[in-house]
């Protein structure tokens, strides 16, 4: 006596009976959502434009209220260097960069901070982003510390209000506590010849500084 093996009706040509299984549209949702997102970055890498030039929707706008205290134990030739609030950037254009010890362009683009602190265009603030005072400590004792306002962004909190995409980003605001300008990502020698100090020189022709 013969067996034969046979496939059931329906089945689709599998021998087991079985029918073929199906992925859930919502499970192509991520795939597609992440292809788009692709699509969208070769285009503006294709277009040629500057993604430090990001739009945001505080430029033109003033400052966000903010109080900040100082990193604990920050001292600066001998003082500590004190915390920073929105009243702060009244009366003087300031430049407000938000850096962390762990972000690694932050060191990067950092002798570029000292070189426009050592040349006296504009108040240097810093907000320090989700960062421990240690870590913070040794950073800044290390590479130099450019600014004389620092505030402790514990929880981030800060830089949300800032519309900050992530470390690092500096901003330019005028004396009048409106945030003129914004660079995403790291300051090159480029950059900061070529886009941010003509921003900064702009905002401080316009307030006669």
């Amino acid at each position: 006596m013969s067996t034969e093996t046979g496939t059931a009706p329906g089945s689709g040509g599998r021998p087991d009976g079985a029918a073929p299984r199906r992925i859930p549209l919502l499970a192509l949702l991520p795939l597609v959502v992440f292809g788009l997102l692709a699509v969208l970055f070769l285009v503006q890498l294709v277009s040629g434009k500057d993604t430090s030039k990001v739009p945001s929707a505080l430029i033109d706008k003033p400052a966000p209220e903010f109080s900040l205290p100082p990193v604990p134990g920050l001292i600066d030739r001998g003082t500590p260097v004190p915390g920073v609030s929105r009243a702060d950037l009244l009366g003087k254009v300031s430049v407000v960069n938000i850096f962390a010890s762990w972000c690694v362009p932050c060191r990067q683009e950092h002798p570029l901070l000292e070189e426009l602190a050592r040349s006296g265009k504009a108040q240097m603030i810093g907000i320090n982003y989700k960062d421990k005072a240690e870590n913070a400590r040794r950073f800044l004792g290390t590479l130099g510390n450019p600014y004389a306002l620092v505030g402790a962004d514990e929880n981030g909190r800060a830089a949300i209000e800032w519309g900050v995409y992530g470390v690092p980003e500096t901003f330019i605001v005028d004396a009048t506590g409106t945030i003129r300008f914004k660079f995403i990502g790291p300051l090159s020698p480029e950059s900061y010849r070529d886009v941010f100090l003509p921003q900064l020189e702009k905002v401080l022709a316009s307030t006669g500084e």
